[in-house]
């Protein structure tokens, strides 16, 4: 059985990459599971999706926990826990990532032993949600990495699951796809099927035993303010918010109210100020903002500004 994950960032298209790799293996007669896995759809929060093909029928369920392939749409990912990238990885896996890096320079940040590839970035965007058609580019790796696909039902597998969106934007992921098949063409079938699992092979998980308490202990902490403070839901943000005090106004009220994640707080000269390491980057902040006083920026740029300034 072939398991392939897809990870990526909302509107970077792991879902419809993982649609058009199960249609392209269904084309080739194999069965097919394909699923994606996301909570909230928030653009540019990590998501990931995953295929498994089988030539007999396809017992397992759930999401892939030790894929054969793994192919990552933005390597700013794989630094970021939650992601999930990196879960499950064996020697024996192939790891795809989409960016400008080397594969040894991968090797050695992530101190693994697994194949490493590289399908490099053709351009770069300031909204990293938007890298143009990198689900397709990714589809199109994977299946040459995969090697049991043809390019022609790659390319019909992109048509069926696009129809929808007209000719130019079809033709646009075909190119891509096709251009990235090509692309990894040395590698053709450097992914190998991993044998099935039987009950016998079951690994019992970590579980984490927290012992019972009465609601008058347990609510408060559970449902208290602030308790979720160490996850930085700020790695999630492509575009940063960044109050212009020139502008502001200091109506506050309206900015940190309609926050969903009450990442803007007040300070002693009434003005809002923003906790970026919970900022999710959702924007909502910048189109309520009457004054125009907060802006927008790629959080790349905002990042590199901020080492300048250090």
């Amino acid at each position: 059985m072939y398991r392939i994950r897809f990870h990526g960032r909302g509107g970077q298209g792991m879902k419809t990459a993982s649609r058009i790799l199960g249609t392209a293996f269904f084309l080739e007669c194999f069965e097919v599971q394909d699923a994606p896995r996301y909570g909230a759809e928030r653009r540019g929060a990590p998501i990931f999706s995953y295929v498994r093909a089988s030539r007999s029928p396809i017992n397992e369920r759930g999401v892939i926990t030790n894929p054969d392939l793994i192919v990552v749409a933005d390597d700013s990912l794989i630094p970021i826990p939650a992601a999930g990238v990196l879960q499950g990885i064996t020697d024996n896996t192939t790891l795809l990532i989409n960016g400008h890096d080397d594969a040894n320079t991968w090797k050695h940040r992530l101190n693994i032993n697994c194949k490493v590839l590289i399908l490099p970035v053709t351009e770069e965007v300031e909204d990293r949600a938007e890298l143009p058609f990198v689900g397709s580019a990714c589809v199109g790796a994977a299946a040459r990495l995969i090697g049991v696909i043809t390019e022609e039902n790659l390319v019909e597998a992109v048509n069926d699951e696009i129809s929808s969106l007209g000719a130019d934007l079809i033709k646009q992921n075909i190119d891509q796809a096709t251009q990235a098949f090509e692309l990894m063409a040395k590698h053709e079938g450097l992914v190998k099927e991993s044998t099935s699992k039987t009950p016998l092979d079951y690994e019992q998980p970590e579980w984490i035993n927290i012992p019972f308490e009465n609601a008058s202990i347990s609510a408060p902490t559970i449902h208290a303010a602030a308790t979720s403070v160490e996850v930085r839901t700020g790695l999630w943000r492509t575009l940063r918010p960044v109050i212009n005090y020139d502008r502001c106004k200091n109506c506050w009220w309206v900015c940190s109210t309609i926050c969903p994640d009450s990442a803007i707080s007040v300070n002693e000269k009434s003005e809002p100020v923003i906790d970026y390491d919970h900022c999710k980057g959702c924007m909502i902040c910048v189109a309520r903002c009457a004054p125009h006083a907060i802006e927008t920026i790629p959080e790349q740029l905002a990042q590199e500004k901020e080492k300048q300034t250090a």
